[in-house]
């Protein structure tokens, strides 16, 4: 990965530990399972995660819906957590509204399907 990639050691740390995750598990569990092995993992890296982080979207000063991401990690990188055939465009349009929603800037799509995949997306604040 690119040295100019927004919070690149800590990407990587989450992409290895996926890796890991899934070469262990495999393929055919509940996203659930997957979470709770990702939280085990990371936290053994040094990582802090919260699960079921909150989402509040507001408009006009008034709370319109709440929602929980899968993993919010060092409070930098919201993380879903998917088990498909593939990252479709509903799963990445997801992830945009979690950022939009919040004052973060990188998520992550990890996708524990038949064959893993992840996707990254950015959205600068600034």
């Amino acid at each position: 990965m690119s040295d100019k990639l927004l919070h690149r050691e800590l990407s990587e740390k989450i992409i290895s530990t996926f890796y890991e995750v899934y070469n262990t598990l495999g393929h055919g569990f509940l996203e659930k399972v997957y979470e709770n092995a990702l939280v085990i993992a990371l936290r053994k890296r040094g990582v802090v995660v919260h699960q079921q982080w909150p989402i509040t979207v507001r408009f006009d000063g008034t709370i319109v819906g709440e929602y929980f991401a899968d993993l919010c990690i060092d409070e930098l990188v919201i993380v879903e957590i998917k088990i498909c055939d593939a990252i479709c465009d509903a799963h990445k349009s997801q992830l945009l509204n979690y950022l939009t929603a919040t004052e973060t800037e990188l998520g992550m799509i990890l996708n524990f399907g038949p064959e893993p995949s992840f996707t990254r997306k950015v959205m600068s604040k600034k």
